[in-house]
């Protein structure tokens, strides 16, 4: 590519596509990326695509969350890749045969964010109008209306123990300890080393938390056994939701944007939620993100990227500084003695014109330079010699 060269008179690197140089095109003076509106419309641009993007990746609308408790949590502190307060999820609708629970993810080994199973987004007993829930699905439990009972089906491939020291389960209050179809509300569910804590799950199938309906068991990663569907103070219902039925999931979590969902936090008055270290993480990402933009930005402005229409302003800038010098000047006042010593004009001799405007110096070009410095002997004049005065005779008889 070709640097640009005002000196340069032989090409003409300024000319723009269109120049009338007799192709009967008209000349181009404005383009869209010289305008003060670019920049902010492209950046408007960016951030249409990136949502329609993550639109098109969840299926939801919003497409992303910002996690509001440390529910989720693993240990006080921020730990990267797992979720904290402060950090943005985003919701990816699903079927119901694509949600992996709990005790499922153990049996095959898949895990998100640190744990076994899947994540999951749901408004609690159904009601849009509250905050949405970010919890982990721990097991599906199938309501029989007909005979008022429940099947527990996804249990089926652990462990029947009460003394195993990997996750199993037990089934209390019936003969057969491991039964999982048509449980009684005399019964209970045990489930032996769940989560972070290895703690145990105790589900008594009488529970008003649970509800007379299909649904996941769901669990904070922090909440030390204490599952959503647990009967709350007051013993009518449960402490955040019944059963999550289907219908109330937003969707699964499949990734994330750490830290910036603690602007939210920030503005809603729960920024103590953040652990501390998520605002140094966020402030030298957005330092980064500012420090990257701004390289990008003058890199795009070095010689040879920016427009060539910005060039050509320049070098008419250039050129019209010694006019503009010149006329912005200001003559020489004469003193008194020489306006006094003037001689008389009468009043209706017409003014004289003011002298042409000088003509800006003109660089030389190369050619001419190198015929400065290169002329021949003939081209150059040769000197004149000098010839000695002629003496006067009676000059000679004086110094006699």
């Amino acid at each position: 590519m070709r640097g640009w060269d005002p000196d340069d008179e032989d090409v003409d690197d300024l000319d723009l596509p269109g120049d009338d140089r007799g192709d009967g095109k008209w000349p181009v003076y404005w383009r869209a990326r010289d305008s003060l509106f670019f920049e902010p419309l492209v950046a408007l641009a960016i951030v249409a695509v990136l949502l329609v993007s993550l639109f098109a990746y969840t299926g939801n609308w919003p497409p992303v969350y910002a996690i509001e408790s440390n529910s989720m949590q693993h240990g006080s502190g921020d730990h990267v890749g797992f979720l904290n307060a402060g950090d943005i999820v985003l919701a990816q609708k699903v079927s119901l045969g694509s949600i992996v629970p709990y005790v499922i993810g153990v049996q095959t080994g898949f895990s998100t964010y640190g744990e076994p199973g899947d994540v999951l987004l749901y408004y609690p007993y159904g009601q849009t109008s509250q905050t949405p829930i970010i919890h982990r699905a721990i097991f599906f439990l199938q309501w029989n209306p007909s005979n008022s009972t429940f099947n527990a089906t996804d249990l089926g491939g652990l462990l029947c123990s009460d003394s195993s020291s990997s996750v199993s389960y037990y089934i209390s209050g019936t003969a057969s300890n491991c039964n999982l179809v048509g449980l009684t509300g005399a019964e209970g569910i045990h489930l032996y080393h769940v989560g972070q804590s290895s703690v145990t799950l105790v589900v008594d199938l009488d529970s008003p938390g649970l509800g007379t309906h299909s649904g996941f068991l769901t669990l904070g990663d922090n909440n030390s056994g204490s599952y959503d569907q647990s009967v709350a103070v007051n013993g009518t219902g449960a402490k955040i939701s019944s059963l999550v039925k289907p219908a109330w999931i937003i969707g699964i979590a499949r990734g994330m944007i750490p830290w910036f969902g603690a602007i939210k936090l920030l503005f809603e008055g729960d920024a103590g939620l953040v652990p501390s270290q998520s605002w140094e993480f966020l402030g030298l990402t957005i330092a980064a993100v500012l420090f990257l933009a701004l390289g990008v930005h003058y890199l795009l402005r070095r010689e040879g990227v920016e427009s060539r229409l910005r060039k050509r302003e320049e070098a008419e800038r250039r050129s019209a500084e010694p006019e503009e010098e010149e006329a912005g000047r200001e003559a020489p006042r004469p003193s008194r003695f020489a306006t006094a010593m003037r001689p008389w004009k009468p009043d209706n001799e017409p003014a004289r014109a003011a002298p042409p405007p000088t003509p800006p110096r003109r660089r030389p070009t190369y050619d001419e330079s190198r015929r400065s410095h290169f002329v021949s002997h003939r081209e150059r004049p040769r000197p004149h010699a000098r010839r000695p005065a002629p003496r006067d005779p009676d000059e000679d008889d004086e110094d006699l």
